[in-house]
């Protein structure tokens, strides 16, 4: 089990730039894989990006591809979404979400991860 906690939530105009930060807690490993999904009011949820702990590899989803840059921070234990050039339509509520032991599994499925946590509201202004 891993605990998550986001943080770094708030209110932009568009063209600006927020950073979200998930702190995480509990037993990870080299094979863990930690993600960020989305959801606006009635949308799916939407996977945004996903890094390896080691920080080796990341993925990102196509709609936020060249704005939006995930890393680790050893020393803190977290994982960041660093955001900019935001559109009113990356407005939703941000997840972290970790994937304890990963075999290939598709990381852009919802599914396929281990332990979610609270959220945290984005809101981008036009």
């Amino acid at each position: 089990q891993v605990q998550l906690v986001e943080s770094g939530g708030g209110s932009v105009q568009a063209g600006g730039s927020l950073r979200l930060s998930c702190a995480a807690s509990g037993r990870t490993f080299s094979s863990t894989v930690m993600g960020w999904f989305r959801q606006a009011p009635g949308k799916e949820r939407e996977f945004v990006a996903a890094i390896r702990w080691s920080g080796a590899s990341t993925w990102y989803g196509d709609s936020v591809k060249g704005r939006f840059t995930i890393s680790r921070d050893n020393g803190k234990n977290t994982v960041d979404l660093q955001m900019d050039s935001l559109k009113p339509e990356d407005t939703a509520v941000y997840y972290c979400a970790a994937k304890i032991i990963w075999y290939g599994q598709a990381l852009g499925s919802d599914s396929n991860y281990d332990n979610w946590g609270q959220g945290t509201q984005v809101t981008v202004s036009s």
